[in-house]
């Protein structure tokens, strides 16, 4: 009798503890909400970043960057003081997002909709093109991803899970001319020590890159010819867990309130964007380019 009444208690908890578990497995359930209310509760925030100037990285102990100072500025908004930032490959970022490693990716990553498959975009915050580094004097005379295609023996490193990987395949370079590398100083090493002829980026990070490697072995393309694929130009944007509707919703309408008062501008013009080149047209949604209708 008395394993029988025990047996009982224990099947009834488990229930409880079924039914508990249930409650927030979607959208705005409970975890969506308890997360929001819990980063409010400590005033803090952890952060998601890839060393990619101008958009996120750290210098001296001090994260900085376009994207880093749209998202202080949207937490803050949201009563969230404190941004800490968790450094990670670019590749890694959603896999490290989805397994709790940070709360929020903030790297300028585009939007696109196989990145949706895998995570939550909030709206888009920037918008931008590409960018070819080369040898100086740009030897293999490359002024496009066409020209790359063009000739098989050349060689492009590029950073590990960024658009330009497809964007390469769609202008019809060859998978085996693309070397991935973990970051933007390796791709330049790459192109420096000959085992690669270019490296690509978005045109504002690869550019800055360079200026601030001072490397005058290397040269930025400045007729690059933009590719006319879908996808370009990416719109950026940070990034949540897909059962962080709360925390994504939060955040995007603090975000509408520093795109409406100028604050998100001023702040991309401190890292080198400007308004004519690289504001968000209006009707840009993140939902618009996660369906393809504007990738």
């Amino acid at each position: 009798m008395k394993k029988l009444f025990n047996s009982a208690i224990l099947f009834a908890l488990l229930l409880v503890l079924a039914a508990c578990g249930s409650s927030g497995s979607s959208g705005d359930g409970e975890d969506s909400d308890n997360l929001l209310a819990s980063l409010k509760e400590k005033g803090s925030v952890t952060i998601g970043f890839a060393n990619e100037k101008p958009y996120a990285y750290e210098e001296d102990g001090e994260l900085k960057g376009a994207a880093v100072d749209i998202a202080k500025a949207v937490f803050k908004e949201m009563g969230i003081d404190k941004v800490e930032g968790q450094l990670s490959d670019f590749g890694q970022l959603i896999p490290g997002l989805n397994a709790g490693k940070f709360d929020v990716i903030t790297a300028g990553m585009a939007i696109t909709p196989d990145r949706c498959k895998n995570a939550a975009f909030a709206e888009p915050e920037l918008q931008y093109g590409e960018g070819l580094v080369v040898k100086a004097g740009n030897p293999e005379n490359l002024h496009s991803y066409k020209d790359i295609a063009d000739h098989p023996d050349i060689k492009v490193a590029v950073m590990a899970g960024a658009t330009e990987n497809e964007f390469l395949i769609r202008e019809g370079v060859s998978k085996d001319q693309i070397m991935s590398v973990p970051d933007i100083p390796a791709s330049f090493s790459a192109v420096e020590s000959g085992r690669a002829h270019a490296t690509t980026a978005t045109e504002m990070t690869i550019k800055m890159a360079l200026e601030s490697a001072n490397n005058n072995n290397l040269e930025f393309v400045t007729d690059f010819e933009q590719p006319d694929i879908e996808g370009v130009p990416s719109y950026g944007a940070a990034a949540f867990r897909k059962d962080n509707e709360a925390l994504k919703n939060a955040y995007n309408e603090a975000l509408a309130k520093i795109k409406e008062d100028g604050t998100l501008i001023e702040l991309a013009e401190k890292s080198g964007f400007t308004e004519e080149m690289n504001m968000v047209p209006e009707g840009i949604t993140a939902e618009n380019v996660c369906s393809g209708e504007e990738y």
